[in-house]
């Protein structure tokens, strides 16, 4: 991959205050993108820009991906700032635990909101341009969870296969006008997202941090979780021109676990 391969190309990462996000942008960025880092944390959002401006051009823009009002405004933001969006990295998300017994209607529309409603209003919201350009780049960050299941995550796990349901029926759709729409799904990685795992484990059975480390660490066969930098790269190579012919794949980022 050149270094500039994607210059003058404008990619939009949600989530983009920490994590797989920032680690994506970065990625972006030194491959000649201008980058625009959507996400809740206005105050991370800035100092991932601040921390990011020396690679080259990027903005951040405050959204909620649950409400489509919050999308549309800040799609705009991004679109005048940086012109229209050629490549869309749904990143944001999040994810909850409990037995499916005690999982409650709030706990189960967050899961999906966050999780599949956030990519179905943000690619809406570019998909049109796209077309209209016959060219454009979807990346869905989903997870292993999504592929597989796992226990107490039955709603996480259900909006995360979701998100690679609407990655494969929205590749056909669109395969032949120059858009490719891909996933990928990282294993568990050093991300907040894993930290506030490892808290949940830990207040719920009384492991100490190693234990519960150790316990979600078991189930990758190179014994480590993945980094976020890992997931970043293959982002980016999707996000290529040389990735033209890959498109509705699930791309399991997660040490082998998922074969």
């Amino acid at each position: 991959m050149s270094a500039h391969s994607l210059a003058n190309k404008h990619a939009v990462v949600t989530g983009g205050g920490s994590g797989i996000g920032a680690a994506t942008a970065e990625a972006l960025l030194r491959a000649g993108a201008r980058v625009t880092l959507m996400g809740r944390d206005a105050a991370r959002l800035e100092w991932q820009r601040t921390r990011l401006a020396e690679l080259g051009e990027v903005g951040c823009v405050s959204v909620d991906v649950t409400q489509a009002e919050s999308v549309t405004q800040a799609f705009a933001a991004a679109t005048k700032a940086f012109d229209a969006v050629d490549v869309l990295v749904n990143n944001a998300g999040q994810a909850q635990a409990a037995p499916f017994a005690k999982t409650d209607m709030a706990l189960w529309q967050r899961m999906l909101d966050v999780n599949l409603t956030g990519v179905f209003l943000c690619t809406q919201a570019v998909l049109p341009a796209m077309i209209a350009r016959r060219d454009g780049r979807i990346v869905n960050v989903a997870s292993t969870a999504g592929q597989i299941g796992y226990p107490y995550v039955a709603a996480y796990c259900a909006a995360k296969h979701g998100v690679i349901g609407l990655t494969r029926s929205l590749a056909l759709e669109v395969a032949t006008k120059g858009v490719t729409v891909n996933a990928v799904c990282p294993g568990y990685t050093e991300t907040d997202l894993l930290r506030e795992s490892l808290d949940q484990i830990i207040a719920k059975t009384g492991r100490s941090e190693a234990e519960a480390r150790a316990s979600l660490v078991q189930g990758n066969p190179q014994q480590r979780f993945v980094t976020p930098g890992e997931v970043a790269h293959a982002v980016l190579w999707l996000c290529q021109p040389e990735a033209g012919s890959m498109t509705g794949q699930s791309i399991s980022v997660s040490g082998g676990e998922v074969t």
